[in-house]
């Protein structure tokens, strides 16, 4: 546990009180004096808008937040169950927690009750961003090549996979390059020591690689390619195909076809009060005009621009903050009443996997807990997105 927690900033221990806060109504949301958000590294976008969204609330409400920057999903949560953060600011890790794989398939994890706030679409993407060097041009050049994965960190890794899918390739299809956190993959493309490495195309690093030596490429996924998307959504459902018009070598006048997903999500647990979920959700709201252009992606937070009816279920709190800003509808109850007993059902499957005295060994646990969450989800007739 300690190695992938390694990446966190220890500041997160000093944290605060959750209970710090006071009720929040509709025309006066009360937030209390400091909160502390977590973040991917320090000059990714995510951080980057959580730092925007800060400045709005001291500006607005004078709430002093703190964003701490984290090297992987697992160190991104693991204040925020403690309680020690409020909320943190995630990638599709969102979905893989709820669903207790990967990294959160350990038996200090299991599913996690995650349920959003807001979450971000704007004219950036998501996808892996190739050295220019290389040569590579399609997403099938890549064999071969050296890509990038970040330890503790099953977004990313997935989501690389996801993209290498679409040019029918698999891991054993690259030389998969390990690193300790996002940003130090990233300065190992810069550095040559890896060729390809995911990110959203808004990213800092990514940036920052445009301008170095190596330069940056982001080979498209032509939505046009039905075969390929279709080998992206059976390793990343959550991904859909997006034009981006912003990034690294991106324009409007020069936009790629590739994917997207939410980013960042600001999540929070299930078990915090509606009341703080609210005030925090309703904060961001109305100060939206305060942040939308501090920070490359942060206009993708707007309540109209919420992705409807995605993988994992808005917070009573948040749902609540977006009926008041006409932004709910009855499908999308439905579709999240649906996701809250998904939650449960996985819930209820750990639970009983514990019980059945399962194996020791880290690989055994979670080989045996990968067949008890198929069997649970099959029982209640829901899909198992991991086959």
């Amino acid at each position: 546990m300690n190695r992938r927690l390694s990446n966190f900033a220890p500041a997160a221990l000093a944290g605060i009180s959750l209970m710090a806060f006071a009720p929040a109504l509709a025309q006066d949301v009360k937030l209390p004096p400091t909160m502390t958000f977590t973040a991917y590294d320090t000059g990714t976008a995510g951080f980057n808008i959580a730092v925007a969204v800060g400045k709005m609330m001291k500006d607005k409400y004078g709430t002093d937040l703190r964003v701490l920057p984290a090297g992987n999903d697992v160190a991104r949560l693991a204040p925020l169950r403690a309680g020690r953060a409020m909320s943190s600011a995630m990638g599709s890790g969102t979905y893989f927690a709820q669903e207790g794989v990967f990294e959160f398939g350990a038996k200090e994890w299991g599913p996690q009750a995650l349920q959003l706030v807001l979450s971000s679409v704007d004219c950036n993407a998501g996808s892996l961003g190739v050295a220019r060097d290389t040569g590579v041009k399609e997403v099938k050049d890549l064999r071969g090549k050296r890509v990038g994965f970040v330890v503790g960190s099953p977004a990313l890794n997935q989501n690389a996979l996801a993209i290498l899918a679409f040019g029918d390739l698999k891991q054993s299809d690259v030389k998969a390059v390990e690193f300790s956190s996002y940003g130090a993959m990233w300065k190992g493309l810069i550095n040559n020591d890896v060729d390809a490495a995911f990110a959203t195309t808004i990213t800092a690093p990514a940036k920052e690689a445009e301008t170095s030596p190596r330069g940056i490429v982001w080979p498209p996924l032509p939505h046009s390619d039905k075969a390929g998307w279709e080998r992206v959504k059976k390793v990343g459902s959550f991904f859909f195909p997006h034009v981006a018009t912003c990034g690294a070598g991106i324009t409007k006048e020069k936009p790629i076809e590739l994917g997207n997903y939410p980013y960042p999500i600001f999540v929070v647990y299930g078990s915090q009060p509606a009341d703080q979920v609210y005030a925090v959700t309703k904060a961001m709201i109305t100060g939206y005009d305060l942040y939308k252009d501090a920070a490359a992606g942060a206009a993708g937070l707007a309540a109209d621009r919420q992705t409807k009816n995605w993988a994992v279920p808005l917070h009573p709190g948040a749902v609540k903050a977006m009926k008041e800003a006409g932004q709910w509808s009855d499908d999308q109850e439905a579709h999240n009443n649906a996701l809250f007993k998904r939650q449960a059902v996985l819930a209820a499957a750990w639970a009983d996997y514990g019980k059945a005295s399962p194996p020791s060994d880290e690989k055994a646990f979670l080989d045996g807990w990968m067949k008890a969450r198929a069997a649970a989800l099959a029982k209640a007739g829901m899909p198992n997105g991991f086959e």
